[in-house]
């Protein structure tokens, strides 16, 4: 297997969602600042709108979550 191929199937490995998945809870620490301000602030539209945000990371991860079920020993960079 070349190079080319093993970085081309990275994002479908074990390893790629993993990654992934940690950008995603990365993004949940902005979320909870943006709350955390628009509380503050008594911003109702800007709460909302890290709540909808909030929701879409969740969404992310339990996506990534199944995939990564999904993969079980069939890892492309493995096999």
């Amino acid at each position: 297997m070349s190079a080319l191929s093993k970085a081309k199937g990275f994002k479908k490995s074990k390893s790629g969602l993993y990654v992934s998945m940690a950008t995603s809870a990365f993004g949940a620490v902005g979320v909870y600042k943006q709350i955390k301000k628009a509380r503050g602030d008594n911003d109702t539209l800007r709460l909302l709108d890290a709540v909808v945000t909030g929701a879409a990371v969740v969404t992310n991860l339990a996506i990534l979550y199944r995939e990564l079920k999904r993969l079980g020993d069939d890892d492309v960079l493995l096999g």
